[in-house]
């Protein structure tokens, strides 16, 4: 969160179980923030954060905040999400590009570390879940033990 971002006086504190979290007060901005869809609130949330009045400037925060108006016309908006969740299907093509552009980056001479998603990403593999023990107290751990001697070479792979 840049010290250039006009709305850091909407930044505020949450302390839960010891650990401090930051969080830009959204409702703060004004009565418009009640009438937004889910869907538009999260990309004021974006908007907000990354405000830089460069890349982001705070007429697009407040296209956003005013988006009944703004969709009219043809506004353009960065969006910038602060993390990206893939499932399996189109998670392994992504990791495989990059493993494929570290090669080539490594082959040119270049450091191949260098090559890494812009934004935290978590690839979900859950397609593979199976039970196999029921009705035992331990059933979670034993499913869990044979998910991963199952699945083995593929955990290794995407590690």
């Amino acid at each position: 969160m840049a010290d250039h971002n006009p709305y850091r006086s909407y930044l505020k504190s949450l302390s839960v179980g010891g650990a401090e979290f930051k969080y830009y007060d959204l409702p703060a901005l004004g009565q418009n923030y009640g009438q937004l869809p889910y869907s538009v609130r999260v990309l004021l949330e974006s908007a907000v954060r990354n405000c830089d009045n460069f890349q982001v400037k705070e007429s697009d925060v407040q296209n956003v905040l005013d988006w009944e108006k703004s969709q009219k016309g043809s506004v353009e908006l960065a969006f910038k999400p602060a993390r990206v969740l893939l499932q399996d299907l189109t998670g392994v093509p992504a990791v495989v590009d990059f493993a494929a552009m570290r090669d080539a980056v490594k082959e040119l001479g270049g450091d191949p570390q260098k090559i890494n998603p812009i934004c935290p990403s978590d690839l979900v593999i859950d397609h593979s879940i199976q039970v196999d023990v029921s009705r035992a107290s331990d059933a979670l751990q034993k499913n869990q033990e044979i998910e991963f001697d199952r699945n083995k070479e593929r955990f290794m792979f995407l590690k």
